[in-house]
């Protein structure tokens, strides 16, 4: 099994704990499901996930979720677990001829009793045809697949597959969960940095996790990097900051006061609070916050709580982000101040907010049914002739461009989503909406 990870056949080997040299990240990969941390919602006592492995009847399935949160090492210990050969390989440097090789060998080997758990890294970045070669073998029962993917496997894993294929979508790991691994590698003498006796102060592991942002893997690395650099025994706050490449936040423990300060800011911002905006705004600056993380939050502001009430809002905040990007500290804070002023005295609106919460509910709610005929594009004679594009209606050719035409589903024919305010420039956009409602012909 060369072309793929130098592993035979066989569960994953048990990880060669004396190995100093490899990364401090790799060493601390849990070896057991007590051991894995964070995930409670589908390894929690009686989650799916969960009852599958305690049942040995796991099934192919995708992990879902972001760089760090722990995909790779579930499914090392679902092959664990499961007493399945274990075949790793990358969709970055493998291809169809390698697919078809692992396949082979793994409906071989079902002919003498044993299973075989094939791990996908980045399986969004198989094309069409390397994902339809595994179809057969998934459907026969030769392999379990677990693919592993930070994209939406609704947009980057065909639906073949998908269907199945359970998704699981993974979350990224809390700022206490960090701190839980990051203390259990400062204690673990065999696989950890036990054995160098560092003393690390809580409120600089909660820096060095809330830096990582919910990524296990860089939480690992800073962490290797400070104490490298911090002889004597003792985590410094220095070596924190060089690795993490900032200032240390001035915060209080766990990290609530950032937290709170940007609520604080956000929730002023809402209220039309000028003042209390400018004021919360101040205290982050201060406290050496990441200028593009308010500029991150600005942006949602001007989404969520301002919408077409004022579209020129997003366009500030979007200016503001990308002043800060150009001219860095302290220029760029101005840029931040402007748009928290502009967002504050903007009219309000979260109806396009709303619209889209109560849209996405009914995506979840109700079955998805078939776009309709008429809505299909007629690319081809077949299509033209099953009904693709039949009834369509150009609404240029008519006048004001308005026809009664339906474009949602027959379940949904007539919902409204949104409903704008009598705020601003949406009470504009109100106006036009009862309009295009009075010559469509609906009420």
């Amino acid at each position: 099994m060369s072309l793929f990870d130098g592993t035979p056949p066989g569960p994953p080997a048990e990880p060669a704990r004396a190995d100093k040299t490899r990364p401090l990240a790799d060493r601390m990969r849990p070896e057991t499901l007590e051991e894995f941390v964070g995930q409670e919602h589908i390894l929690g006592p009686g989650k799916p996930l969960r009852v599958q492995l305690e049942r040995d009847a796991v099934a192919s399935l995708i992990l879902w979720g972001p760089p760090g949160s722990g995909k790779t090492t579930l499914a090392r210990l679902i092959a664990r677990l499961t007493r399945s050969d274990f075949v790793s390989f990358s969709a970055v440097l493998s291809g169809i001829k390698e697919v078809k090789a692992v396949m082979a060998e793994a409906e071989r080997t079902r002919k003498f009793g044993r299973r075989t758990l094939v791990f996908i890294d980045e399986i969004h970045r198989f094309n069409k045809a390397q994902q339809d070669a595994f179809l057969p073998y998934v459907e026969r029962g030769d392999i379990t697949l677990i693919g592993a993917t930070t994209e939406n496997p609704s947009f980057e894993v065909i639906s073949a597959l998908l269907s199945r294929a359970k998704v699981y979508a993974l979350r990224a790991l809390t700022a206490e969960e960090v701190v839980t691994l990051l203390k259990r590698a400062l204690a673990d003498h065999e696989r950890g940095l036990g054995e160098l006796g560092i003393e690390a102060p809580a409120e600089l592991l909660e820096q060095i996790a809330i830096h990582a942002n919910g990524d296990a893997r860089a939480a690992y690395n800073t962490l290797e990097a400070a104490v490298a650099a911090s002889p004597g025994g003792q985590l410094l706050r220095q070596a924190v900051e060089d690795a993490i490449q900032r200032k240390v936040l001035l915060y209080d423990k766990a990290g609530e006061e950032h937290y709170n300060l940007i609520s604080a800011l956000h929730k002023s911002v809402r209220s039309s609070d000028v003042d209390a905006a400018l004021y919360w705004l101040a205290r982050m600056l201060d406290a050496g916050e990441d200028r593009l993380y308010i500029a991150r939050r600005l942006i949602r502001m001007a989404i969520e709580d301002i919408g077409l009430a004022d579209p020129r809002a997003l366009e500030q905040a979007v200016a503001a982000m990308q002043a800060v990007h150009f001219l860095g500290i302290p220029e760029g804070d101005q840029a931040l101040a402007q748009a928290a002023i502009y967002l504050s005295v903007a009219p309000k609106s979260d109806a396009a907010y709303r619209a889209l919460n109560q849209a996405r509910a009914d995506v979840e709610q109700t079955m998805a049914e078939p776009v309709p005929l008429h809505l299909r594009n007629p690319v081809t004679r077949p299509m033209r002739e099953w009904g693709y594009g039949e009834d369509y209606r150009h609404a240029h050719e008519y006048e004001g461009a308005i026809t009664d035409m339906e474009c949602l589903p027959p379940s949904l024919a007539g919902r409204r989503y949104y409903r704008p305010t009598a705020r601003g420039v949406e009470k504009r956009i109100a106006e036009r909406l009862e309009e295009i409602r009075r010559l469509k012909g609906k009420p």
